[in-house]
């Protein structure tokens, strides 16, 4: 326990760098951050070692809401406004980006190519599995719940349960019933 204590300070001794960074959060030692100061952390984000976090230009952002953990090993870019909704929860190896890179110019290579900047937010109290990628025009409802290794994109429900490489709604919560329930691959109840 006595490492947390390094990771808070060295959140007091980053925190004039970011456009935002409350306390109590901490931070492990990352590996790279690019544009402080256009990444906003509210109070009791946990992040692990081995954090990349980067925000490609001046006009776009990171927001950590309150009371994020986030596992070792993140990846996040952003070439927009990325918005990570409080109380949820990351595991280990996670990968979320609002960025797709084109490729329709044939002849010119693809990291020569304009982004395609695509709205993508996670909402509040989810759930992100082990080796999770979250990729550009994601947006989770509230409390979806992301199953390890899934490849994320599109649009899901509150209440989600989202698994596979495409990833698909395999389980929702039926308000109604107040239960669980198995759904099709469009989230409609079975």
């Amino acid at each position: 326990m006595i490492f947390k204590f390094f990771w808070f300070l060295r959140g007091i001794i980053y925190k004039p760098f970011f456009g935002k960074f409350s306390l109590p959060s901490y931070i492990g030692k990352p590996v790279s951050i690019r544009n402080f100061k256009r990444i906003f952390i509210s109070k009791k984000v946990r992040i692990f070692p081995g954090a990349r976090i980067e925000v490609v230009n001046k006009k776009s952002s990171i927001i950590f809401e309150e009371n994020i953990s986030i596992g070792q090993n993140l990846h996040i870019t952003s070439g927009g406004q990325l918005r990570i909704g409080k109380n949820t929860v990351f595991a280990e190896n996670v990968m979320v980006t609002n960025i797709d890179h084109e490729y329709q110019i044939i002849g010119m290579p693809i990291l020569d190519q304009p982004h395609k900047i695509i709205k993508t937010e996670i909402g509040e109290n989810c759930f992100l599995g082990y080796g999770v990628v979250i990729q550009a025009g994601t947006i989770l409802g509230k409390q979806c719940v992301v199953g390890s290794n899934s490849v994320v994109r599109g649009v899901f429900p509150d209440y989600s349960v989202i698994v596979g490489a495409p990833a698909r709604i395999v389980k929702r919560y039926n308000e109604k019933s107040k239960k669980w329930e198995r759904t099709n691959n469009k989230g409609e109840f079975i």
